[in-house]
């Protein structure tokens, strides 16, 4: 009977969608998270009657055929790309991006990678960087003397220093916007990695071009709607459930089959 292996696929299935769930909901708090979703197809089908056929040497078709299913396969978990809320946080280092874009990092390593995180500080030569000590490409440089720091929605950094009424302009942030945002290889600590899914980004001026802006004290909060997430996690519980019913019902007709006498 078919019914065992296709009710475990479906139970694996239902597990992996639980895990994407779990991890949403675990990053409701992360600064820039984007929730992930589960796909699920349709294994393929044993044809025990093929559609379309001759069924007669009149040359009648067969109109439907018999065919059954062999259970389902996980498509892909991709990211739901929507815009988070936008937390005011009231310190002049956090940065939002409203609309497409990521700030671009250098890792140690000398790659960039990407990021919707905008949480930055100041490192010991006075530049922006992340929370783990990556530069914000390009580089940008805040003097020590610098009593504040303003930035524009279009990512121009200026500060005020001691003596000088007009403020003096140290920096341009930019930001990179990938064709399918989805291709993105995530490493960890909010970072992201190009690939061939994602497309070369396309570096610009907030603002412009299609590029998002960008907002001084605030941060993007996650996108995880809790009530969405619950709701998921019942209706895979639910499903999970139901396969393992089928199971149970399959192994009790195996059960009456064998005691045949």
């Amino acid at each position: 009977m078919q019914s065992l292996s296709i009710a475990a696929t479906g139970m694996m299935a239902q597990q992996l969608n639980v895990e994407v769930i779990s991890n949403n909901i675990a990053n409701m708090s992360t600064s820039g998270f984007k929730r992930q979703r589960a796909e699920f197809q349709d294994l393929l089908y044993q044809n025990l009657r093929r559609v379309g056929t001759n069924s007669s040497d009149a040359g009648t078709i067969v109109p439907a055929g018999v065919q059954v299913g062999l259970g389902v396969k996980t498509g892909s978990v991709y990211r739901v790309m929507t815009q988070g809320n936008m937390d005011n946080t009231e310190n002049k280092l956090d940065i939002a991006i409203q609309g497409r874009g990521y700030f671009r990092v250098e890792l140690p390593s000398g790659e960039d990678a990407y990021t919707r995180a905008g949480s930055f500080q100041i490192s010991a030569d006075g530049q922006l960087v992340t929370a783990d000590g990556y530069t914000l490409a390009p580089g940008i440089t805040i003097p020590q003397e610098a009593t504040d720091i303003t930035i524009s929605r279009d990512g121009q950094v200026q500060v005020s220093l001691p003596g000088q009424t007009d403020t003096q302009i140290v920096g341009q942030i930019e930001l990179a916007a990938f064709a399918n945002d989805a291709g993105l290889d995530p490493l960890g600590d909010n970072l992201f990695v190009e690939t061939a899914a994602s497309g070369a980004p396309t570096i610009g001026t907030p603002a412009s071009d299609g590029i998002g802006s960008v907002l001084q004290g605030f941060l993007e909060t996650s996108n995880v709607n809790s009530v969405t997430e619950i709701t998921s996690l019942i209706t895979a519980q639910r499903a999970y459930e139901m396969n393992a019913k089928v199971i149970t019902a399959t192994d009790e007709m195996m059960s009456v089959t064998s005691n045949v006498k």
